[in-house]
């Protein structure tokens, strides 16, 4: 019989209440005299928004009245998180739709740099196979997200005649699989016109990967100046003449030429690398055309640098996989804003909790269990490290009283 497994630790706070208690105390009443959110709803507190925010993303409460209702149950419980309060459907609904998201857009990086500071491991990367630890720079994945809306009653995020939807548009390092850049905006403007904002802070050296919804080759140009390698994927009615054509000997790899462009902007780059290559992609071969500024590399490794870019459609899964990100409590643009930037808020503090207690098992398990316990009294770190075994299973001890049934003899 296998070893039983020892409970987690109990502690004298519920589990939501050690999640909101990640965030700074000084933070949010800070944020909220910067942004003047503090005069209005005094008797509804930014802190007591916020953590009615936050437990609607765990719980993934799908109305006001389900989470407004749930909140109220636990006043007690609730209470104990810094004096929080539960709402009412009409004050929830008014802040949501009245109350700047600039504070949870502020909220969240400013408690991404407290623990990236107070915990340097943590932002310092995950384990990656040799092919990126190679890299002594920072790799940025760009891309964007549609969420979609209801467009009958949000007119506002309309981008289609029966469709609606908010962008997500995102910078992600890929080394600590965490945002470093995000915007959020309807899905009218294309990529490559948040492309400019989204690189405007990457240094020279670091490498960005994108898609070939991002060509622009003025902005290409643009980071090729400052001394940023790029790689994308080139556009299929790329106008261009081969300058030079590379030798190669890896069969996977059928084409690795130098081209310039035949009718290039003064400030496109005036030379770079197109590499056609057989690539692996849900277990078939595809041929796929990549475009890159880096004239040195191998094309195969061009080719393996886009293929990280995945990465960031596997962070996109992850957060709308477990995150509150279908059912909005507000129709506004502001209500969305605040649901998003929450969102974000709790991934980035369950990160910092699956580090902290060395978890090592997917994103998704992960979130399940913490939403299964919110009002338990479990030590956080000791509740993951306790579950974090995969395949163990929980045996009881056979006795006579658990195996009687009425009539049987």
């Amino acid at each position: 019989m296998k070893k039983q497994k020892t409970p987690p630790k109990h502690s004298h706070l519920t589990v939501l209440n050690q999640l909101c208690n990640m965030i700074p105390p000084h933070l949010v009443p800070k944020l909220a005299r910067e942004t003047g959110v503090e005069k209005k709803w005094r008797s509804f507190t930014p802190w007591s928004h916020l953590v009615a925010m936050m437990y609607g993303q765990t719980a993934h409460s799908v109305g006001l009245n389900d989470l407004c209702d749930a909140l109220d149950l636990h006043r007690g419980p609730l209470s104990a998180i810094r004096g929080a309060t539960p709402p009412s459907r009409n004050n929830l609904s008014n802040a949501n739709r009245g109350r700047s998201a600039a504070l949870a857009e502020k909220l969240f990086w400013q408690t991404f740099d407290h623990w990236q500071h107070n915990c340097p491991g943590f932002a310092g990367g995950r384990q990656h196979g040799r092919f990126i630890r190679r890299f002594r720079t920072a790799i940025h994945l760009v891309d964007s997200s549609v969420i979609e809306l209801v467009a009958s009653c949000m007119s506002w995020a309309k981008h289609r005649r029966r469709k609606a939807a908010a962008k997500l548009h995102l910078k992600l390092t890929l080394q600590s699989f965490l945002p470093a850049f995000a915007i959020i905006d309807t899905a009218r403007d294309s990529d490559a016109k948040r492309a400019r904002e989204l690189c405007a802070d990457i240094s020279e050296g670091e490498i960005v990967i994108f898609d070939k919804a991002y060509i622009d080759f003025d902005h290409l140009g643009d980071l090729h100046r400052r001394g940023v390698s790029w790689v994308s994927r080139a556009k299929e009615n790329l106008s261009y003449e081969v300058y030079r054509r590379l030798a190669n000997a890896d069969p996977r790899v059928l084409r690795d030429e130098i081209v310039v462009l035949k009718h290039p902007s003064a400030a496109a780059p005036e030379y770079m690398r197109r590499v056609v290559a057989r690539v692996e992609i849900q277990g078939r071969e595809r041929e796929m055309v990549f475009l890159t500024n880096h004239l040195e590399w191998s094309p195969w490794t061009v080719a393996e640098l886009y293929r990280c870019r995945w990465d960031i459609e596997v962070f996109f899964k992850q957060i709308k996989q477990t995150l509150q990100l279908s059912d909005f409590l507000g129709q506004s643009a502001n209500a969305v804003r605040w649901q998003i930037w929450t969102a974000l808020l709790v991934y980035l503090l369950l990160r910092v909790q699956s580090f902290l207690s060395g978890w090592n098992h997917s994103f998704n398990r992960l979130f399940t269990l913490m939403r299964s316990a919110l009002w338990l009294k479990y030590d956080l770190v000791s509740l993951f490290q306790t579950y974090g075994t995969a395949g163990v299973r929980k045996r009881f001890r056979a006795v006579p009283e658990q195996a009687y049934l009425p009539g049987f003899a």
